[in-house]
């Protein structure tokens, strides 16, 4: 098999099935373990950690499996624009939510204060910490840090949303790359253009850049079963990531409810809304998707998160559902509740 195609020895892995490395609290190190013991490649999203929280996160993985693992970092997690977000447009926001609050008998928050970014330091416990697989979205780390893991051999995952992301990543010198189809469940990790001018389909990403790139691709979105790996690799994908259904197993970080709302009838729409966060991503169709205009003027990463987190908690305190942000793709309606274990085989199921 060509280097193009060998993602299972570049991985130090035995099939070409890699977890979706989820943020947010949706990750765990019992499914990180579970996929890489079972011969793939489990991934942690550690984007929202502190660098502390981040090395003890990796020393718990460690302890948990002695199989590669990848983690999972955002170059760019701080949008330019937070830092000079006016009073002005932040009232224009109140204006465009106080319906949905006023609803619920919650006081609209105060004008969220920027953050700072933690990728830098985060990526100095990855250097440290030396995970088998080192994998980022929204864009690329400084030629330093690459430098680096290629020293220490940490082997490096972009993601690209479209072609010339994806030449830019090779070009960069990262060892594989991640085909994120609009399909996908979670945030668009668009760095060059909006992600509304990237909105490829998985499977069209993957069969362009398999026919222009000379390392190995990974298809991602809307793969769920054996059926969507077999196609996948039939495309000249070296592998495939597989985040919702991995997102319903017993194993993830997921709420009961969440997970449930997967497999339900809720899972058969799905939408692409900033509403949550201020970036693009897909989530479950709800009451505040349905209220809230997809081109509406939310507030930039991730002050629109934190402007949502008092909504959040008290959806999450009352249980209502028609509030929360169920992260999840277009392949949902055809996932089920199951062990990490379990999905792993029906995935192998689909390799040659």
């Amino acid at each position: 098999m060509d280097s193009k195609h060998n993602i299972n020895s570049l991985l130090g892995i035995r099939y070409p099935i890699l977890q979706g490395p989820f943020g947010g609290g949706l990750s765990s190190v019992k499914l990180v373990a579970a996929v890489s013991d079972a011969g793939g490649l489990g991934g942690y999203g550690g984007y929202q950690l502190e660098p502390q929280a981040l090395a003890e996160m990796i020393t718990d993985i460690r302890n948990a499996t002695d199989k590669p693992f990848n983690i999972n970092l955002w170059v760019n997690d701080t949008d330019a624009a937070s830092a000079n977000y006016t009073d002005d447009a932040y009232l224009q926001l109140c204006k465009l939510f106080e319906p949905i609050f006023k609803e619920q008998g919650l006081a609209l928050p105060s004008k969220p204060a920027n953050a700072i970014s933690k990728f830098e330091q985060q990526a100095e416990i990855v250097l440290c910490m030396k995970p088998a697989v080192f994998s980022f979205v929204f864009g690329i780390p400084d030629t330093v840090i690459l430098q680096d893991c290629r020293k220490l051999g940490i082997k490096t995952i972009g993601a690209a949303t479209t072609i010339d992301e994806a030449i830019a990543l090779e070009e960069a010198g990262v060892d594989a790359i991640v085909a994120s189809g609009f399909e996908a469940g979670g945030h668009r990790p668009s760095f060059l253009k909006p992600a509304y001018e990237s909105l490829h389909g998985s499977f069209a990403l993957t069969r362009i850049l398999t026919e222009h790139l000379n390392i190995p691709i990974i298809a991602a979105g809307g793969i769920a079963d054996a059926k969507g790996v077999r196609a996948a690799m039939a495309l000249g994908a070296a592998g495939v990531q597989v985040g919702t259904a991995f997102l319903a197993t017993d194993e993830s970080g997921a709420t009961d409810k969440h997970k449930d709302a997967l497999t339900s009838d809720k899972s058969r729409h799905t939408t692409l809304t900033k509403v949550y966060t201020g970036r693009l991503g897909r989530v479950l169709s709800n009451i505040v998707t349905q209220l809230i205009p997809q081109d509406a003027s939310t507030a930039p990463f991730p002050l629109q998160t934190t402007f949502m987190s008092t909504l959040r908690k008290h959806a999450t305190e009352t249980g209502n559902e028609d509030l929360i942000a169920y992260w999840g793709g277009q392949i949902a309606a055809i996932t089920k509740r199951q062990t990490a274990q379990a999905l792993m085989q029906e995935l192998i199921a689909g390799l040659d």
